[in-house]
């Protein structure tokens, strides 16, 4: 133990000692190999070897505090690379940045070898992963639990003016950050049946004539949701129900250590990978059953292997659901085994252990949690709901339908038919309160019910997540606002108190420090420190130099540098060569309807056609005033989503048609740039003259991206939606151009076309009849394949 006292080193030196030992003992590399790939494995070996101190040492020092911790449930975590990220938090990127050079390696080269992780997918893996960053740096006790996908989401590749989906292993190579923890096991049960056996105490009673149906209610359940009241149902034998047979799933764990910034704060991210129960079954195999043999083993381990499975079929949406489930189980089989290493009682967990559930993804953690409770430590209903209502909080993304999940009551009944039995005893008592409170109203009753009564029947997961958390809150006020009168106003009415806002945010130090080192430069130059790295608040001391004509000459000139090199990555990867003082018009993010990407390409068809009409109406003085403009989109579209995969089509047929006309040269440009993830976001932010925040109104709960683009200094083009309006708050309408409908009006405007269509717009017009014309290519005219697009 006396030798586990000090600490590594961090001199120059020392740390080109620790590469070149990991380069030939860890990774087993001939000396003369030099390879770039194994210089990058080996520097993150070496600092994750001083992340690990300071690991230890947080969790050390919380567990013997006994502190409160925060658990934060998400289904996706999109991290970005690590390298530079954990040296700068370590305060050793200079250090390290020296030894390489000494070494014959820049870290910039290296940085390129490593590969983002593929766990997440879009803004909401970006904003958990900014939240655990912000969480460490801030000195909070907080875990991140999650699924060790094997795949990521998939690799995007352009093929023939459209998106191909290629598979992502970022495993490939291995990743140096996380340590596999074999010590860390929990077996997950799925399918089965439940039994009835007698209880003497405690215990979940139910009526033996089973589960009812009258709005997903428990026939026979006898107790309110908080209260011992027995409604007037007769009181049978207590029983205890047990759930039997079915399949076990393993729950092995990695941790990857999650630093804070200049802090010893160190942090934890656990991610669960399944494995089989049974890893292999000899007698089979000796039975010459050799299929048979590996049955379980093939079917327990691809439970973690994609993440988002297309779940437009029914196997698709009972994997997901088993992966909810199976990462949900074992985390909180986890959080519960800590609580109980130090003696004291259940009733305390509250005051220990929060759990915030990021999205409906992981809202199943509520009746399991009652399971464990009731189940596995014997408590009775009421005191096991007590805890877990006072221990969950829900945070709501959007008001989307595919995150507003709902399942099938009968595949619920399948794959967690213990759970359902749960779901309905909590359905059956709020329902009680509620029509307590509101006797004579059915039809609220009726969009209150955690089960919709369709057919099939439906398990609504939002619902379940108001009901069981003590805390709902929204990411943007006019979400939050839509949040209580549309589109969960009983729930509001019921419990006011219970919904509150809080806007979404970004970590300043991956965004601007490490993405943006030349403005962060000048910052730190003209705000005299580097205190706006914690605190983005002391930026306000710029307003009063903002006119300052040096301060505007280094803010340009870090412009100019960023530009470049944007301009330099889209030559290398598109093939396209863009003008570096075109002003950049950026794009990026997941290709939807509601995020409008299809307004964008039609606007920039428009504007095309309209400098076509100046060159050829001979009107050079028009033409000079023109600002050279490169549109840059990037974003995945969803492999099952037909018209988002169509709109990405529309965009590089466009753009194989501006592109190619040589009338208009640098005028204009159109790119898209595939695979679009953290890493290429942190080359495309910066460069960025414009940013385009076009969402429908009402749709974008909060948005992320606008931050980062903003606080790099681009401009904001951004519809009345999420917290464009915040920022226009914080900034001024000057320094933001704003248009469009409000989300009311959007909604009266969805009211009137029903019954008599908007007149078109004459530039809309025009760009829609010379696509039919085939204008833009054949797949967008007339009779071609995606021209029904245009009908959308």
């Amino acid at each position: 133990w006396k030798l586990m006292c000090t600490y590594l080193p961090c001199d120059v030196l020392s740390l080109q000692k620790s590469i070149v030992q990991h380069v030939e003992y860890t990774l087993a590399r001939r000396r003369y190999k030099r390879d770039k790939g194994s210089f990058y494995q080996a520097t993150a070996h070496s600092v994750r070897d001083r992340l690990i101190e300071r690991w230890t040492d947080t969790q050390q020092y919380l567990s013997s505090k006994d502190t409160k911790r925060v658990y934060y449930l998400s289904l996706e975590y999109l991290l970005g690379r690590n390298l530079q990220n954990a040296m700068s938090c370590l305060a050793l990127r200079n250090r390290y940045s020296a030894a390489l050079e000494e070494l014959g390696y820049s870290l910039e080269e290296l940085t390129e070898e490593e590969r983002d992780p593929g766990l997440g997918s879009g803004g909401l893996g970006r904003l958990a992963s900014c939240f655990l960053d912000s969480l460490a740096t801030l000195n909070y006790a907080a875990w991140g639990y999650g699924i060790r996908y094997k795949y990521g989401m998939f690799e995007q590749r352009l093929i023939s003016n459209a998106q191909a989906e290629f598979p992502d292993f970022w495993l490939a190579q291995g990743y140096p950050w996380e340590v596999e923890r074999p010590d860390v096991q929990y077996l997950v049960k799925m399918y089965g049946h439940l039994e009835e056996e007698d209880e003497e105490e405690g215990g979940m009673q139910v009526d033996s004539d089973g589960i009812g149906a009258e709005n997903g209610s428990q026939k026979g359940s006898s107790l309110n949701l908080n209260s011992n009241a027995t409604n007037g149902v007769a009181q049978r034998k207590k029983k205890k129900v047990v759930w039997k047979g079915g399949e076990d799933v393993l729950a092995l764990g990695y941790d990857i250590p999650v630093p804070g910034f200049h802090t010893w704060n160190t942090n934890n991210l656990r991610l669960w990978e399944s494995k089989a129960s049974c890893e292999f079954d000899l007698g089979s195999f000796n039975d010459g059953q050799y299929y048979a043999a590996i049955e379980e083993k093939e079917r327990s381990e691809p439970l973690t292997s994609v993440l988002y499975p297309c779940d437009n079929n029914a196997p698709g949406k009972e994997l997901r659901l088993r992966q909810q489930y199976f990462y949900v189980s074992a985390t909180l089989q986890d959080i519960l085994r800590r609580f109980k290493k130090r003696p004291r009682s259940l009733f305390d967990l509250p005051n220990k252990v929060a759990i915030q559930l990021n999205e409906t993804h992981p809202a199943i953690a509520i009746p399991e949690f009652m399971r464990l409770l009731i189940d596995e430590e014997g408590l009775s209903w009421e005191e096991a709901w007590q805890i877990v209502y006072n221990t969950f909080a829900y945070t709501n993304h959007t008001v989307m339908p595919e995150a507003l999940e709902v399942w099938p009551v009968p595949l619920v009944e399948k794959l967690l038919p213990r759970h359902l039995m749960i779901i309905y005893e909590i359905n059956h008592r709020f329902l009680t309160e509620v029509r307590q409170r509101w006797p004579d109203d059915p039809q609220r009753v009726a969009r209150m019910s955690i089960i919709e009564e369709s057919e099939p029947k439906l398990v609504r997961m939002a619902h379940l997540a108001i009901i069981g958390c003590h805390k709902v809150n929204g990411v943007a006020e006019i979400h939050t606002n839509l949040l209580r009168n549309a589109l969960f106003p009983d729930f509001s009415e019921m419990w006011p108190d219970k919904f509150e806002n809080i806007t979404n945010g970004v970590n300043a130090r991956r965004w601007l420090l490490q993405a943006n080192p030349a403005l962060s430069a000048v910052i730190s130059k003209w705000v005299g420190n580097h205190e706006w790295i914690h605190d983005l608040g002391t930026l306000a001391s710029l307003r009063r130099i903002a006119f300052d004509p040096e301060l505007q000459r280094d803010w340009r000139e870090a412009k100019r540098y960023n530009k470049r090199l944007l301009a330099a990555f889209i030559d290398k990867t598109c093939g396209i060569a863009v003008d570096s003082s075109a002003m950049f018009d950026v794009q990026v993010k997941r290709i939807h309807e509601y995020k409008r990407q299809f307004m964008n390409i039609l606007s920039v068809a428009y504007r095309y056609l309209r400098l076509l009409s100046l060159l050829e109406g001979g009107r050079a003085e028009e033409v000079q005033r023109v600002v050279p403009r490169v549109v840059i989109f990037a974003g995945k579209a969803a492999a099952d989503y037909v018209i988002a995969k169509d709109v990405i089509r529309m965009i590089l047929d466009v753009a194989e048609t501006i592109n190619g006309d040589d009338r208009i040269g640098n005028l204009l440009k159109v790119v898209f740039i595939p695979n679009y993830n953290v890493s290429l976001a942190e080359v495309l932010i910066p460069g960025a003259d414009v940013s385009q925040q076009i969402s429908t109104a009402g749709m974008e709960a909060s948005g992320t991206s606008n931050m980062k683009f903003a606080m790099n200094g681009a401009l904001l083009l951004g519809s009345r939606d999420g917290a464009n309006l915040e920022i226009e708050s914080a900034i001024g309408r000057d320094n933001i151009f704003m248009f469009g409908a409000t989300a009311k009006e959007v909604e009266r405007l969805r009211s009137t076309m029903q019954y008599r269509k908007p007149q078109m717009d004459s530039r809309l017009k025009l760009v829609l009849e010379e696509m039919a014309k085939g204008r833009f290519g054949a797949r967008l005219s007339q009779d071609g394949p995606i021209s029904q697009l245009i009908d959308t």
